[in-house]
């Protein structure tokens, strides 16, 4: 029996769903949708701007998530803490803020094969538009960063160094901590996409001691159309807005606009204010939680289905870092990773098939994609059993 499974009311009305696509969003317990539902029954109002008492709370409140979110990721303080609609917007915020401040010609910016479309695309834009240079750390036939390429790479002319906490396609998890601190040495700024760490482990920006940090409500429980970056002020405090209108502006004249500090500056117009209160809902069910106990939950699935999987004939593990997250990615030999997936579909076992948003990734590995499992909390030894139970029926169809 899994403890935590009770939470999420999906599983009362789907109880044999094995839903292993948690890298791409997770299930709701009943404490975010009942915040959902409160702030949109009880004190749904614009905020900021109004005077009367509902926008009053409705603000009180949305500062209040603010505030969980940035001690949750131990911010120094909550005005260090933007609201985007996810990890991508976040990115793409820091790109065409931060990024488009700094960069000139010949600088360089350093991501790595492994990243998140999301990571990749929004960094070439912006050097095509600057005259930079996009650099990418080499990626090792186990899954890991090539540390020593990494070095190579940095130089004076770095002025950005943006890589995953985790990657999203394999699971391995990146020593950022010391990735970071070699880009610091040469004077770059650190971007981190952090969506894939959120839900799995203790974020701590401080400790880190990161520039940026990304990351998404809906991969940690929360609602989807709501994530946060950290930005850190002395970087952003007068950086150039990225978008224009309401809510980010002190003063406007048809001559001149003056702007907010942070960090509305960055957030014009109206915010997802049910989605941020939904997100603190998520911080706060996930601060409930025994993280030790969560850990050792996570890792014993991504152990059993990492052993079971290799019992099956041809299977190949796509990706086998010391450090991982709770992902796996496989690939059935004579067999291609989106037929695999709907056979596993028509057994009742959700995964996700095909490149992960990580083309460059696929290519190095030589693989068009993979099957991903991905796990939550919720899942139990069960759903494992059956996962590698219809990985093995899957294997019978499609290579008989």
């Amino acid at each position: 029996m899994n403890p935590f499974r009770d939470a999420f009311p999906l599983f009362a009305k789907r109880p044999d769903d094995v839903y292993l696509d948690n890298a791409a969003t997770t299930q709701k317990p009943q404490s975010v949708l009942d915040a959902l539902r409160t702030y949109y029954t009880e004190h749904n109002a614009n905020v900021h701007r109004g005077v009367h008492a509902l926008s009053t709370l409705a603000t009180e409140e949305f500062e209040r998530s603010r505030q969980a979110v940035a001690e949750f990721i131990n911010a120094p303080k909550s005005e260090e803490v933007i609201w985007t609609r996810g990890t991508t917007e976040g990115i793409n915020l820091v790109a065409w803020t931060y990024g488009a401040d700094v960069l000139g010609r010949d600088d360089e910016v350093v991501i790595s094969e492994m990243e998140h479309h999301s990571n990749i695309v929004p960094w070439q834009m912006v050097c095509e538009r600057s005259g930079a240079r996009l650099k990418a750390i080499k990626v090792q036939p186990n899954g890991e960063l090539d540390q020593d390429h990494y070095e190579s790479l940095l130089s004076p002319r770095t002025k950005i160094v943006s890589i995953a906490h985790v990657s999203n396609a394999l699971g391995t998890v990146n020593p950022i901590k010391e990735m970071i601190a070699k880009a610091r040495h040469v004077g770059a700024a650190t971007v981190i996409d952090g969506a894939q760490a959120a839900p799995h482990m203790s974020i701590d920006v401080r400790d880190l001691d990161c520039d940026f940090y990304a990351f998404s409500a809906h991969k940690m429980y929360g609602p989807t159309g709501i994530g946060a970056l950290y930005a850190r002020e002395r970087l952003m405090a007068d950086a150039s807005p990225w978008q224009g209108g309401g809510e980010m502006i002190e003063e406007v004249r048809l001559e001149r606009t003056t702007y907010q500090k942070m960090p509305y500056r960055f957030e014009a117009g109206t915010p997802n204010i049910g989605g941020a209160i939904g997100m603190r809902a998520a911080v706060e069910y996930l601060r409930s939680l025994d993280a030790s106990q969560v850990e050792a939950h996570e890792m014993g699935l991504l152990r059993d289905t990492s052993s079971g999987l290799l019992q099956v004939e041809g299977v190949r593990i796509v990706g086998e870092a010391a450090q991982k997250a709770p992902v796996v990615s496989f690939n059935i030999d004579g067999a291609h990773h989106s037929d695999v997936g709907v056979l596993l579909d028509n057994q009742g076992v959700a995964v996700r098939t095909g490149h992960h948003c990580a083309m460059p990734l696929m290519a190095k590995f030589g693989v068009p994609g993979t099957v991903r499992a991905s796990f939550a909390i919720y899942n139990s030894s069960e759903d494992i059993e059956k996962l590698i139970a219809s990985v093995e029926k899957a294997r019978e169809i499609l290579t008989s």
